[in-house]
């Protein structure tokens, strides 16, 4: 274990559903923090076994009985999806004891994979979450950090220069670009190669690097098909195994009640600003800055933000994009409880402009049914400044302050 733990925002989500479940389930990508979380807050409770271990996977494969009961009553099995063969034995276990509360608490990188095994065989009796790497706040609490990410700036470009991953937040030692070669090759290796029949790993890393270098944007299969010179069905393939592995995050398009006038294709967006920098060679904070991919990593920062905010009190956001027939387009929609909504424009800017709320004011006046609680600019700045007609100029720490 670590000898640095800082707190992650999941924990009270964890601690609330070991005390409703029979079992739950932390997915997330690689070196996310996974298994540091709950070896952390659940260690006095939990044995911890590991199927990263090819004993304990050739235990629990060849007798699952004796390797459960080896484990004890409570069991942190961490990698779950190495050997999901022993399901349907928890789930006996379960059933034979349906009250009793977190006997079992599962991690695993391949979350479409480990989703269905989980969903198949333990429905009705799992709670499933998903980690990510540090979110702003959890970043803030590394020693020295709260200094270094007091402004809405700073912590834009400390996301995207040095990424969101604990290993690398918690040192001081580790050359960026160095840890990332090495997480790349280790999640082709390990989790792409091990898990899915891709054909030629070279064609999926430069995929990958084509998708990071158009993150932000809408997704166009057809583009993307044409230029690396490979089926639009392998395409779909592949954007469905980063997404099962957090690498990217797709944001749909919402059309409901508007027919046809709407875009229909998700947007792209990646989990860790710090992995698309490193795919597209931007290493120093003038290139960030200053470069054509700005806006677009800007934009990709706050959306990103935004998935973690939710993920790590255990939600399941409703979260989507706006693009009219006559271009008018909300980068972020938020859909609350109560069906009213949240629009959305985010600016690579720091000087509030009444001409910025153009767009959203436009929007409103067309679809005057949408029932809207909020709308505002997400932008380098900080704090909050009224714009017009109930826009608001807001940086960072306001805007997920209010998120719910």
């Amino acid at each position: 274990m670590n000898k640095i733990y800082i707190h992650r925002e999941i924990e009270s989500a964890l601690k609330r559903s070991v005390k409703q479940f029979p079992a739950i389930a932390v997915t997330g990508p690689r070196q996310s923090g996974k298994s540091t979380l709950l070896r952390e807050i659940f260690s006095k409770t939990h044995n911890y076994v590991t199927f990263d271990d090819p004993i304990n996977r050739e235990q629990a494969l060849s007798d699952p009985k004796l390797f459960l009961e080896n484990a004890g009553q409570k069991a942190i099995i961490d990698e779950i999806q190495y050997a999901p063969q022993i399901l349907s034995y928890i789930k006996i276990m379960i059933d034979n004891k349906r009250h009793e509360k977190g006997r079992f608490i599962f991690t695993g990188s391949q979350q479409f994979i480990l989703i269905k095994n989980l969903g198949d065989s333990l429905a009705g009796r799992i709670a499933l979450f998903d980690l990510l790497p540090f979110d702003i706040n959890e970043k803030r609490r590394v020693s020295g950090m709260g200094r270094v990410l007091d402004t809405s700036s700073k912590c834009f470009v400390h996301s995207c220069l040095f990424g969101s991953f604990p290993e690398v937040a918690v040192s001081r030692d580790i050359d960026v670009n160095t840890w990332y070669s090495a997480y790349l090759q280790t999640y082709l290796e390990r989790d792409v190669r091990t898990t899915y029949n891709i054909g030629k790993l070279r064609d999926f890393q430069l995929f990958i690097q084509l998708l990071a270098a158009r993150c932000s944007q809408i997704l166009n299969l057809t583009s993307f098909s044409n230029d690396l010179g490979i089926g639009v069905n392998t395409i779909k393939r592949w954007i469905s195994i980063l997404e099962a592995s957090r690498i990217i995050y797709l944001l749909p398009p919402y059309y409901q009640n508007f027919g046809k006038r709407l875009t229909k294709s998700p947007k792209i967006y990646f989990l860790d600003c710090g992995l698309v920098c490193y795919l597209v060679g931007i290493k120093s904070r003038e290139l960030l800055l200053k470069g054509p991919m700005a806006g677009q990593l800007f934009e990709n920062f706050y959306i990103q933000e935004t998935v973690k905010h939710f993920f790590n009190k255990g939600a399941r956001p409703r979260l989507y994009y706006i693009r009219s027939h006559n271009k008018l387009e909300i980068d972020l929609m938020i859909e609350h409880s109560n069906m009213n909504v949240s629009l959305i424009k985010i600016k690579f800017s720091k000087t509030p402009r009444t001409a910025m709320a153009s767009n959203i004011n436009k929007f409103k006046k067309n679809f005057p049914k949408l029932k809207i609680r909020d709308s505002k600019i997400l932008s380098l700045s900080d704090g909050t400044i009224q714009l017009v007609d109930g826009v608001s100029f807001q940086g960072l720490d306001d805007y997920l302050a209010c998120l719910e």
